[in-house]
């Protein structure tokens, strides 16, 4: 078997096309796999996995969860709101703790950027980024690319538009660097305060206008605002920001087109996207979580495949 080009998976700049498409394929093979009657494989039985959840998140700490139980690994949950880190216990020092447990693998969410790569230069485990501050989340990222791909039949060549909280998201940074490797066409919308100022560095287009991105994407990605980051007002109010930047169905009508919804979730609805889209026939925000499954499934099991045993 093919290993990955990288013994971390810590953001999704390290990653090359190959990589990505490696991970597709695993994840074509395990996505058939858990949706058998029987979910489980023997593949990693003798693997211990930690899950180091410094900020909450339910959704993608139980989607690596089951990715890790499907693949038959042992799995730690730690998560700082009820640990000694709140008694000032450090990074290192939890980590440590944990790796005298002899675990093999560690993915960690943590506030700081930079978190999963600092840890890669330190501990002997293999390290999954399951997001680092605004930085990157690029499982999300893989799994947003490999749900357009199923659904459209490829990413290349595709216009993607990402909709809302630019400057607090880490969705966006990974999405941007994975979407640019498979060849689709990006686009950024919302308002000019939550738009960083390097983003056209990035060869993305940059706009201020909801309806003129919709009309120029196949696929628009709506980010929640992440109000829990916002340290100052960024926008008059959630009225405001939802009466130019909210996706409702009378607006997705107008366009003269389908196109494809997606949203990484928590979805804040009658906000950023109202009910009827979410839960309508352009959404594969289902397909999303399902696809979660299957690529931490597969980044999982190629990294693993690295460890001697």
């Amino acid at each position: 078997m093919n290993n990955l080009s990288v013994s971390h998976l810590t953001g999704i700049r390290d990653l090359t096309v190959e990589d990505i498409e490696m991970i597709f394929k695993t994840a074509d093979s395990f996505k058939e796999v858990i949706n058998r009657p029987i979910k489980k494989v023997p593949s990693l039985r003798d693997i211990t996995i930690a899950n180091l959840f410094f900020e909450n998140s339910t959704r993608t700490r139980l989607s690596f969860e089951l990715a890790a139980k499907r693949l038959s690994a042992d799995v730690v949950n730690f998560t700082s709101s009820n640990s000694s880190v709140k008694k000032g216990e450090t990074l290192m020092d939890t980590v440590n703790n944990i790796l005298s447990m002899k675990v093999d693998m560690v993915v960690i969410r943590h506030a700081s950027p930079g978190a999963a790569r600092f840890l890669t230069k330190h501990i002997s485990a293999k390290v999954i980024n399951a997001g680092d501050g605004t930085h990157e989340h690029p499982t999300q990222a893989l799994l947003d690319a490999y749900s357009i791909r199923e659904k459209l039949g490829s990413v290349k060549g595709k216009k993607v538009a990402i909709i809302g909280d630019i400057l607090h998201s880490r969705v966006a940074l990974s999405n941007i660097y994975c979407l640019q490797k498979l060849g689709a066409e990006v686009m950024v919308c919302g308002p000019s305060t939550l738009i960083p100022k390097h983003m056209s560095d990035l060869g993305v287009k940059v706009s201020n206008n909801l309806h003129e991105a919709l009309l120029w994407c196949d696929v628009a990605n709506m980010l929640r605002i992440q109000l829990e980051r916002q340290d100052i007002q960024y926008f008059p109010s959630l009225r405001d920001y939802t009466l130019q930047f909210g996706l409702n169905q009378e607006l997705l009508d107008s366009l003269g087109k389908d196109i494809v919804i997606m949203h990484p979730g928590p979805i804040n609805r009658g906000v950023e996207i109202t009910s009827d889209v979410a839960d309508g026939p352009q959404s594969i925000i289902l397909n999303q979580v399902e696809n979660g499954v299957a690529i931490r499934m597969a980044v999982i099991y190629l990294l693993a495949s690295q460890i001697e045993r």
